[in-house]
């Protein structure tokens, strides 16, 4: 059964451990006017996060998803859920609509502009696109202004069965999590370009308050020094061999 933990007001981060792979993969609800849920995880994942929304709220009444990339642990149940609720739709960037979503989902998603703004009523939720970042032309991250969440994705990658919030440093958790991916066939699954930078630069410059990665734990604390840092652990592990 998933775990359910309240990281902010009505902001639910649902979480499903795989020993296999010693991972978590986390799902968040916005509990709220016009629901949404950021990832839906993978297909044979639907029926255990369906069963945690419905702790929750009625699983039909969703009417947003998002996700950063197109990627089965981020959207591959998002056709499931959108049977499951009928007024749901996916929210992505414009490159993912024309490239994937468009393609994939049984119905048509809203496609957002870099910094566009949606409202699930009392929340106000603001997309900033950051191709490549953590992977994928498509990618991007969704900031709920109202309570300072920033959904990152892969940022902040975790390994383990961890504790679902800390305040405690977890850009060194992320960094042992490249060096280990760094020895086997997930290498460079996170790249570092030109553009990485900039991009962890205006996300840091949101100023969030809790970073909700999307394996491990939720970081509760000063998100924009844990994004720099993040960045330079990037630097560190994945860039440019300085010789």
């Amino acid at each position: 059964m998933a775990d359910i933990s309240e990281i902010a007001a009505d902001v639910y981060r649902i979480s499903i451990y795989v020993p296999a792979v010693d991972l978590q993969f986390n799902q968040f609800l916005i509990r709220d006017d016009e629901p949404l849920l950021y990832h839906t995880g993978m297909r044979h994942q639907f029926d255990e996060v369906h069963e945690a929304v419905a702790r929750l709220m009625d699983p039909a009444e969703l009417r947003w998803i998002g996700f950063s990339h197109f990627e089965p642990d981020e959207c591959g149940s998002l056709n499931e859920w959108l049977r499951a609720a009928p007024r749901a739709q996916a929210v992505t960037t414009q490159v993912g609509a024309a490239v994937f979503i468009g393609d994939f989902a049984d119905r048509p998603p809203l496609a957002l502009d870099d910094g566009a703004a949606l409202s699930t009523g009392r929340h106000s939720l603001r997309i900033r696109h950051t191709p490549h970042l953590p992977h994928g032309w498509d990618a991007s991250m969704l900031f709920d202004e109202t309570e300072s969440v920033l959904f990152c994705s892969d940022l902040l990658h975790q390994l383990g069965a961890v504790e679902a919030t800390t305040e405690s440093d977890v850009v060194g958790r992320f960094r042992e999590t490249l060096t280990a991916y760094q020895q086997g066939p997930f290498a460079n699954y996170m790249p570092f370009t030109a553009h990485t930078a900039g991009y962890l630069e205006s996300l840091a410059d949101l100023g969030p308050k809790v970073c909700a990665a999307m394996h491990g734990s939720t970081y509760l604390g000063d998100g924009a020094r844990a994004l720099r840092e993040a960045g330079s652990a990037m630097r560190d592990v994945l860039g440019p061999d300085p010789r």
